[in-house]
């Protein structure tokens, strides 16, 4: 079941070949860059993203024009940085997007060029996606082919060229200064900040790094207006959302849905449910990057602030359904194993703190657990917490607290 009439985002369930820009202009592609072009300046363009509330889809979930304002509007050039770095656990939307739907993040790419005064524009992909990545090419040299790209767009001032770029694939350059660091051939390590990306990012200059999903909704947010962006989705968490659902449930994938959706109607009439009518003990909100909640929380809203209140992120919005027989120390054990494999290391907090979480896991799942290892736990999460350099080792002990804050008998019981 979807709550919604038609797609915004998962056009392509709606319109079959919607990848192919002959159909994708045929039902109004590239008509919101038309509009833009010819009948909004920049700021007007930039004004309507920040009227419709649109909040940031990588995770972070800040104010999509607010970001853009930030731009200066002296300083030239200017870029634009899609962030394709989908390497959460549990994360699949926008992969879903780029080989489906890539003509609509190309024009909400070129919106958001045009809004900040951008003529070049760099897609950021994980290494594993050279398949979609293919697609994605294909799609933009259907754009340069009718002149939605390159010189002098519609006969305006207005050109951009867009590059396809893909990592290695490292978790950490899903981090937007570490990925730009890797986008200009250094090894991807995050940057102090400030200065933030807005004003010294790609090469040092402004620059504007969003997310697929994010620059996906600008077309139909400029076509239509925020009020009507604004039908969908709740005051503070306006618009849709795409949830990546998967772990136990009959029916994984994506949905898209209106944010403050229940999460039971996530879980139970888009999924289908648990295999087997077990119980749910456990979810991931946001892939192993957020706090996990216990399964009784089935009737929470799905927006930034109701998951906040709930003791969690909604952050990319990646549920992970756990059931009863998971073994909650052995779960965390492979999210902190996780971190510690993708920790950088430019942080002794991360470093260290990943490192040694991950051999009293170790211990803890081999049977040669030591008095008092839970709360050795819990001590060196508290040393890492607020001092490491990016939100990477701050993450990581985010499975740690919330499994032994709901599940300690478990961490007892070894």
């Amino acid at each position: 079941m979807n709550l919604l009439k038609e797609h915004l985002l998962l056009r392509h369930r709606d319109i079959p070949n919607i990848r192919d820009i002959d159909v994708y202009t045929r039902h109004g592609g590239y008509e919101a860059l038309r509009k833009a072009l010819t009948d909004m300046s920049p700021l007007q363009v930039t004004d309507v993203v920040k009227a419709s509330g649109l909040r940031g889809r990588g995770g972070a979930g800040f104010p999509t024009g607010v970001k853009w304002s930030f731009c200066p509007a002296h300083v030239r050039p200017t870029y634009v940085v899609v962030n394709a770095d989908e390497s959460e656990p549990g994360t699949f939307k926008d992969r879903e997007i780029i080989e489906n739907n890539g003509h609509q993040l190309i024009e909400g790419i070129a919106l958001c060029a045009y809004a900040i005064g951008s003529q070049t524009a760099f897609i950021y992909g994980r290494g594993e996606f050279k398949g979609p990545f293919v697609r994605l090419q294909q799609s933009i040299d259907e754009a340069y082919q009718q002149g939605w790209l390159g010189q002098n767009i519609l006969g305006t001032d207005f050109s951009l060229d867009v590059y396809t770029h893909l990592g290695a694939g490292a978790y950490i350059c899903g981090e937007e200064t570490a990925l730009l660091d890797s986008l200009e051939g250094k090894v991807g390590m995050p940057r102090s900040r400030p200065p933030f990306p807005a004003t010294a990012g790609l090469y040092g200059k402004p620059t504007v790094v969003n997310n697929v999903e994010t620059l996906a909704n600008v077309p139909p947010i400029v076509l239509h207006g925020a009020d009507w962006y604004r039908q969908f989705g709740t005051d503070k968490s306006p618009g849709t959302k795409i949830f990546c659902l998967s772990g136990h449930v009959v029916n994984p994938g994506n949905y898209e849905l209106p944010l403050g959706t229940p999460l039971r109607t996530l879980l139970e009439e888009c999924g289908g449910g648990v295999p087997g009518g077990r119980a749910v003990k456990a979810i991931l909100p946001a892939g192993v990057s957020a706090p996990l909640l216990p399964g009784d929380n089935l009737d929470l809203p799905l927006d930034y602030e109701s998951v906040q209140q709930a003791g969690s992120m909604l952050g990319s919005a990646s549920f992970i359904v756990m059931d009863e027989t998971v073994d909650m120390v052995w779960a965390a054990s492979k999210m902190v194993h996780f971190f510690k494999h993708e920790s950088c290391g430019k942080c002794s907090p991360c470093r260290e703190g990943t490192y040694w979480m991950n051999d009293v896991y170790h211990r803890l799942c081999q049977g040669h657990a030591w008095p008092g290892d839970v709360d050795l736990l819990l001590n060196i999460a508290d040393q890492m917490d607020g001092n490491c350099f990016c939100l990477l080792g701050e993450f990581s002990v985010c499975p740690v607290r919330s499994s032994i804050q709901h599940f300690r008998e478990e961490y007892e019981a070894k």
